[in-house]
This record gives structure tokens, sequence and C-alpha cells, in this order.
């Protein structure tokens, strides 16, 4: 069964590359018009408008840092005049910041990134969520990690407690929203390749071990991530609730 979302609304958090840009893509291939956040890269923002928009869908390149409140109101208010509502909200923008022992680590730094990945996506739905209530099928989807699992890489200390607690805030917020029509998932990434994220942190020969370590004998995609997102963001999700959907190549 292929995901049908024509005419659906989507905002995807982190879209300007990467996992971001490549569910942007497929939304709008099952259908969606697909209102795009990023941050700094605003180039890059535009060519996922640009493949939007070259399958026939509307998509407008919005800016904000999720580590503000008032900057991610906004971007909620300005995304949701543009697409006339919000069917899906994707809570993909986050980082890894830096690798950084625990020995070492300032309190800056552990905030930093709790407020980047988990904060950040509390922000969004909060701000996303008298939209969500409107529409006949409401999706939050959020973006946990490989590292919720098995504590991340070295350095990760940080990052792996902020996947996990988006683990729990997804649980917790699909019970509480279980009965309104919303449904709540994440999904949990394990080595994505070509991402800026181990293009940036992790070292050719640590990339090449960990592919060699996956069971299914290759490296996920961006694509992998972004199907798995799209099925979530279907009408045939409906009964999917408070699930975490592990995209690993079974490790």
């Amino acid at each position: 069964m292929s995901a049908d979302l024509n005419g659906s609304r989507a905002l995807v958090t982190g879209a300007g590359h990467g996992i971001g840009r490549a569910i942007a893509v497929a939304l709008a291939e099952a259908g969606a018009d697909v209102a795009v956040h990023y941050n700094s890269s605003a180039d890059e923002a535009a060519r996922t408008v640009s493949a939007v928009e070259a399958l026939g869908r509307r998509a407008k390149a919005f800016r904000a840092d999720v580590t503000v409140t008032g900057e991610v109101d906004l971007l909620v208010e300005e995304a949701t005049g543009f697409l006339g509502g919000l069917d899906v909200l994707v809570c993909n923008a986050g980082h890894l910041i830096g690798r950084e022992k625990i020995a070492e680590m300032s309190d800056d730094h552990f905030e930093r990134v709790l407020s980047t990945n988990l904060t950040s996506a509390f922000r969004t739905v909060r701000a996303a969520l008298p939209y969500l209530t409107q529409s006949s099928a409401g999706r939050i989807i959020t973006m946990s990690s490989l590292a919720a699992h098995n504590g991340g890489g070295p350095g990760s200390v940080a990052y792996a407690a902020a996947k996990a607690g988006v683990r729990g805030f997804t649980k917790g917020l699909a019970k509480e929203l279980a009965g309104t029509g919303i449904t709540v998932n994440t999904v949990a990434p394990g080595f994505i390749k070509g991402t800026a994220f181990h293009d940036t942190f992790t070292a050719v020969p640590a990339q090449e071990a960990m592919e060699a370590g996956i069971p299914v004998g290759r490296a996920g995609t961006p694509q992998d991530v972004a199907h798995a997102v799209v099925h979530l963001a279907s009408p045939a999700s409906g009964f999917l609730t408070a699930t975490t959907v592990d995209i690993d190549g079974g490790v």
C-alpha cells in the first residue's frame, strides 16, 4: 500500500539537508505541501523547496532557531499561515553539537544539546498543537536515535540522553493525545551515511567499522528514514502510536 498524503500540510524542522530534506521530498512525493524549516542553511533550504516544487507541491522555507521559544512560535504561525493549517509535524531538527567526555563537559554544553534535540521538540509540538487538533488525522513524528538505546559513540553522553528523552517524550505525548485523532511516534536512525552528522563528527575509519557491523550489510540512507516517516504520516497509520521505529539495519 502506497502512502496517500494528497492535500496534506506538513512542517518539517531541520529540512535544509540530509534526512530532513529526504523527508520533505518524500512527503511531497506522497502528495503533501511542505513548510521547510532551517536555521543557518538558507541556500540548502532553497534547494529543498525547489525539489518539493518540482514534484508539483507547494513549499516555502522558514528560518528559526529551535532553541528560542519566540522563534519557534513564529515559525509555526508563519508555516501554518502559508499551508492553511497543519496535518503533519516532523520534529527532525537536532545536532550532536560536539563530542565531549563527561569529565570535561560544561553545564552549557549539556544544556545546549538537550535544548537543540529534546526541548526543541517540546517547543515545536506545543506551538503546533492548536493547529494539529483541527486536522482530521494529525500526525506528530519525532526524531530519536540508536544512541538512545546504546549510548552512542565516544563523547555522546549528552546526545544519547537527549535522544532517550525524545523517546520518552513521544510515548508520554502519545498517551496524552490518545483519543484526539493525533498519533505520535518516533523514528530512531542508526548509521545513516552521507549526513552532516557523521561527516562532521565521525572519522572515516569509524564509519567503515560501523557499516561493517550492520547485519543487513550496508549503511542506511536518508531515504530509508524518510520512507518510515511517510508511513507514520499516512492515514494507514491511524492505529500506530507511542511507537519507536528503529531504522538501523538490524543492529
